[in-house]
């Protein structure tokens, strides 16, 4: 299964849910979410170091590209055209430029933001997980309260 937020959102606002009537069925079941989650998260984790690394390597390849020592070799089986410039003659302060609006470095940017965003939101779920059992009880002596004992 391909992980992604929406499904993360999706499954927690179920998974969330504490029946007041299933306390005890509730209180059961919270190591089989943790375990989930915490699989969820340690897999966003690795995705994340991943795309980090191919990151890496897309940054240094672009800097050949737009530096002009990649070879054309190279050049034709990443499908990049031999002058990234048009023929104009860019200065090295305008560099910066060209990095922040290449299509591949955005993409790649966006989707370690992403994975960052994924990873904040398993470590709010896994970390609510880690207090269910205090709301549990809280939910148990408020019944208790109610019931007058």
């Amino acid at each position: 299964m391909k992980l992604d937020l929406e499904l993360i959102l999706s499954e927690w606002k179920t998974d969330c849910q504490i029946p007041t009537h299933q306390l005890d069925e509730t209180s059961r079941q919270t190591p089989m979410l943790h375990a989930k989650y915490l699989h969820y998260l340690s897999t966003a984790k690795l995705s994340l170091k991943r795309a980090e690394h191919s990151q890496k390597d897309l940054l240094k390849d672009k800097w050949l590209y737009y530096n002009g020592k990649m070879d054309e070799d190279t050049l034709k089986s990443k499908g990049w055209e031999p002058d990234p410039f048009n023929g104009l003659k860019i200065l090295k302060g305008e560099m910066e430029h060209y990095y922040d609006s290449d299509p591949e470095i955005q993409r790649s940017e966006e989707k370690i933001a992403y994975l960052k965003t994924m990873i904040d939101t398993l470590n709010e779920i896994v970390n609510n997980l880690n207090w269910r059992h205090q709301t549990i009880g809280n939910m148990i002596r408020w019944k208790q309260f109610e019931a007058g004992a």
